[in-house]
This record gives structure tokens, sequence and C-alpha cells, in this order.
């Protein structure tokens, strides 16, 4: 049987410790706020959903392009986890949706929560607490504009510029880190 740390080695090096995944993702979030100042607030919730839904396949055909496998060994562990937390993250933008219907104002920061604790369960997947604070960062995030009216373009905007800064950190790290 492998050990954890040995599975996530695994997962780091499929998946440039979820980076590249990380800066798709802060790309929909942008594009969802340069929408929404543009188009209004229905159509971004559409370019965050539709976005959001092509986040992995857009990030295993960038880490394929990379030269890195964006598969681990069948039947791993961790596999399920990611799987479980897709599930989640699919239920949460289900829910999200649902809070749109109600009032518009509350998307964004639901989105910010659900992303944020989903980052959570990354920290297992990955072995990087670094997934913690920017679980933390986007709940923190979603929190705020739920409480203090801070309008869809700065919580979009804010959703993006805490994931491109993660995944910047990430990517040095990766960097720096021996082959």
């Amino acid at each position: 049987m492998r050990s954890l740390d040995d599975l996530q080695q695994e997962m780091r090096t499929a998946y440039l410790d979820g980076a590249p995944g990380m800066l798709v993702s802060a790309l929909v979030w942008l594009a969802a706020g340069i929408v929404v100042t543009r188009a209004g607030m229905n159509a971004a919730v559409w370019t965050l959903l539709i976005g959001g839904a092509l986040i992995h396949p857009v990030t295993v055909l960038a880490l394929k392009v990379l030269g890195k496998s964006a598969s681990v060994s069948k039947g791993s562990p961790l596999t399920q986890l990611a799987m479980a937390t897709t599930a989640w993250l699919i239920a949460g933008c289900v829910l999200s949706y649902g809070l749109y219907t109600a009032n518009a104002a509350w998307f964004f920061p639901a989105m910010l929560l659900v992303i944020g604790s989903r980052y959570l369960a990354f920290q297992t997947l990955f072995g990087h607490r670094i997934y913690w604070i920017c679980g933390a960062a986007l709940i923190g995030a979603g929190y705020l504009g739920a409480s203090v009216p801070l309008g869809p373009a700065m919580l979009a905007f804010a959703g993006s510029g805490i994931e491109a800064a993660f995944a910047a950190i990430l990517l040095l790290k990766n960097k720096r880190a021996p082959v």
C-alpha cells in the first residue's frame, strides 16, 4: 500500500501542484468580472458556471501541452477524494444558482464560499498547506461579499486575484522544487 506522501507526490507531479487548474479558474473569474461590467449579471453567472465546467478539460489540455500526464494511478484514493470535491462543487453551483434566483447579489459570495471550501480539501490532494490559506482567503472574500455590498464585479475580480496569486506562489514553489 502506498503512503499518503507518495500519492500526493504523484498528484503534484501529474497536475503541477494544481497551479494550472487554479490559474484557469482565475481566468474564468476574471472573465465573469469583465462580463458583469459589460453584459450584466445574468451573462456573468453563466460565464462563471460554464467556464467553471471547462476548467478541468482546459487544465488537462494545458498540462499535456506542458508534457505532464494529468492523470494518476488507477485506483488512487486521492482520485476518489477529487471526485467527492467535484460532487460538492456541483451541488454548490446548484445552490449558488438557486440563491441567485432569490437575490442576484448572493451569487458571487456563494460561489466564493463554495470554491474556497473545495480548496480546503486540496491540501489533502496535493499536500500543500497553502491550499488552506487560499481556501480561507476565498471564504473570507465570500463572507465579506455577503456582509458588505461590494458589487459583483469586485467580487469576481477578488476571486480572480486570489486564485491568480496563489497559482503564482504554487508555480514558483514548483519551479524551485528539486526534480
